[in-house]
């Protein structure tokens, strides 16, 4: 048996860590809900504060100002990306590979939540320097994040690891 085929035989474990990623997404956000109002912040840290935000579009507002249709749309698109990890999962891989995969499906399905039960994302934590902010973002943004980091790493050890297939035709 394959280190693939005995992975994929194995790939149901990491649901637990989207499961995870989702469960503290959601705690999170419950938390900064019971206790911000919209627009109320709290400094943690010179560099970090906590700060309640509705984002109505997708990452850094895109589509916010738009008449409603977006929440749909990007609901359609989270589930589909959803489908498709789970059957990327399935078809197993290393193990930065698949918590790569793991992040973003915790990620996605914790903002299709907000989507699909507020109508909104909650945005909660906001990064900022002399003047200078990075758009607020939460868990689930977090997750997704790093997720597609892990991938990019994996692609990258695999291609310097893996030998090349020969074309068809040249063996």
């Amino acid at each position: 048996m394959t280190v693939n085929a005995i992975a994929s035989v194995h790939w149901p474990r990491w649901l637990w860590l989207s499961a995870g990623v989702i469960v503290v997404d959601q705690l999170t956000k419950a938390a900064i809900l019971a206790t911000f109002r919209e627009g109320d912040g709290w400094a943690v840290a010179p560099f970090l504060s906590l700060v309640l935000t509705f984002n109505t579009g997708a990452a850094f507002s895109f589509l916010a100002g738009a008449s409603g249709w977006q929440r749909w749309f990007f609901a359609a698109i989270a589930v589909a990306a959803a489908i498709l990890i789970v059957a990327l999962l399935r078809r197993g891989g290393n193990a930065l590979y698949s918590a790569g995969l793991a992040l973003i499906l915790g990620g996605a399905l914790g903002n299709l939540y907000d989507r699909l039960a507020l109508g909104k994302g909650v945005d909660f934590l906001l990064f900022h320097y002399a003047g200078w902010a990075y758009p607020a973002f939460n868990v689930a943004d977090s997750a997704i994040t790093l997720g597609a980091a892990l991938l990019i790493v994996d692609s990258f050890r695999r291609g310097r690891h893996e030998p090349a297939e020969a074309p068809k035709g040249t063996q």
